[in-house]
């Protein structure tokens, strides 16, 4: 017998909604701000930022995205069956042994090393085909792609080029949400001059942020990830993005507390005054962060309730003393994410970013799509 049977999914904890249609319309909104002969793609790594690539991807591609990137080969086999005839292009690159996988799914591998590069035109010599593929020149990261000297040795090395199928090159900002920084137009100086080493190939150098650099940044392909889940691109500019995400946690209990009570681990908070407490079913075992405690909040409709306490593996603790007792009950929700508050916001509070607070969300979520081809 199935526990499943003993449940309906209202009696199942607390609840992350996306909304798939928000994140279309933040590709729409994206591509809309580029420049004439540039396309966008789109970032889906790391499950869609947590928020699901099986059901992202394809609600991307029905709008009309034909370029999706992942970060490694595993998500993009996971990838491959549900974006058939779509290109799927591998940030990390392929890992020795692994390019005939690549070539057998139709992966398109980012070639981030010399040694990446002499790999796959080894598979090139052993198949006697050259497959598409992408150099990723570094300008000023320190991480992945190859230096300058690096890629004039290769541009001088006219058979190696011939056994490579490449189709881009490409580099990635380190500063790009901070428009004011000079490294941007220093990288994007640096990544015209490289490039120029191998002509006629597409070119793409902005992710999220660095297309509200301007067209001079956006070349013929821009990578969006964090930016279509809902996550501003610059922090000191309103955000053009349309929320995705909302986090509802839901209220198991709730409880009385007499004035100098103290609340949770640690005794880290005591009540000033008596009053009442929503104890609430998530915790950082969810990525809802432990260091939201005493710090953090969530919306009860317009009324914002404080953390109080630390958060623990599955448990939060609101002050709810001003809201209602007829408004609350167990079984009812607070935001953690909501029309109130935003991804950024739960990022300021924890001291983190809007990425990591969206790729923390854990699998303990009962998960509502909305809007989308596969909605």
């Amino acid at each position: 017998m199935s526990f499943s049977m003993y449940l309906s999914p209202e009696d199942e904890g607390s609840l992350l909604s996306i909304d798939l249609q928000a994140i279309v319309s933040n590709w729409q909104t994206l591509t809309a701000r580029l420049s004439p002969g540039c396309q966008a793609g789109a970032v889906v790594k790391a499950d869609a930022y947590g928020l699901g690539a099986d059901r992202v991807a394809p609600a991307l591609a029905a709008a009309g995205c034909r370029r999706f990137f992942v970060a490694s080969l595993e998500e993009g086999l996971r990838l491959r069956p549900l974006l058939a005839g779509l290109e799927i292009l591998v940030l990390n690159g392929p890992f020795p042994g692994t390019e005939a996988a690549f070539a057998a799914h139709d992966l398109i591998p980012v070639l981030n090393s010399l040694e990446q590069v002499a790999g796959w035109a080894a598979l090139a010599d052993k198949t006697g085909t050259n497959r598409a593929c992408v150099l990723h020149l570094d300008t000023g990261m320190a991480r992945l792609g190859l230096r300058a000297e690096q890629a004039s040795l290769l541009a001088a090395d006219r058979s190696m080029l011939s056994r490579l199928g490449l189709i881009m090159v490409m580099s990635h900002l380190a500063s790009a949400d901070q428009p004011n920084d000079p490294l941007n137009s220093r990288q994007l100086a640096a990544f015209q001059k490289i490039s120029q080493l191998f002509p006629g190939l597409e070119t793409s150098l902005a992710a999220s942020s660095g297309i509200f650099l301007g067209p001079a940044w956006h070349g013929h392909w821009v990578r969006p990830g964090a930016a279509l889940y809902g996550v501003a691109p610059n922090a000191d500019a309103p955000n053009p993005m349309t929320q995705v995400v909302r986090l509802q946690g839901k209220i198991i209990q709730l409880r009385d507390v007499d004035a100098g009570d103290s609340v949770g681990y640690g005794a880290t908070h005591h009540m000033a005054a008596a009053g009442r407490l929503a104890i609430v079913a998530a915790g950082y075992a969810d990525g809802y962060f432990r260091s939201l405690g005493n710090r953090g909040y969530g919306f009860v409709g317009e009324r914002r309730v404080p953390v109080v306490g630390r958060v623990s593996m599955d448990l939060i603790a609101f002050d709810v003393t001003a809201i209602p007792t007829e408004a609350l009950s167990p079984g009812a929700m607070i935001d953690l994410i909501g029309p109130d508050l935003t991804v950024d916001d739960v990022a300021a509070a924890a001291g983190t970013i809007g990425y990591e607070v969206l790729t923390a969300l854990g699998r303990r979520y009962r998960r509502h799509y909305r809007g989308g081809s596969m909605a």
